[in-house]
């Protein structure tokens, strides 16, 4: 199943996600399962969140998955939206 993660960079937290960008990038490498990833950009070109596709076999696959982001575990995100997605397009 493919699932989207959604998630919003807390407010004033550009240092912390630039801080933990290598090791994010390692874990997708590591872990094998996303489809593709990139961030959210602000008007000024500023990261301001990430949309991930994960290609998992259950939901709480994605949920570890995403547990496990070193973002994550570094407090980056406000919020973190996990929904079962489907490609249509591309």
């Amino acid at each position: 199943m493919r699932v989207a993660l959604i998630c919003t960079d807390r407010p004033g937290a550009l240092q912390t996600r630039l801080d933990n960008r290598a090791a994010h990038l390692a874990y997708i490498a590591e872990t094998g399962v996303v489809e593709m990833a990139g961030p959210f950009l602000s008007p000024e070109g500023q990261m301001t969140g990430s949309l991930v596709v994960l290609e998992v076999e259950t939901l709480a696959d994605a949920e570890a998955w995403a547990a496990g982001d070193p973002y994550a575990r570094a407090g980056l995100f406000e919020s973190v939206t996990i929904s079962e997605w489907k490609k249509v397009v591309g």
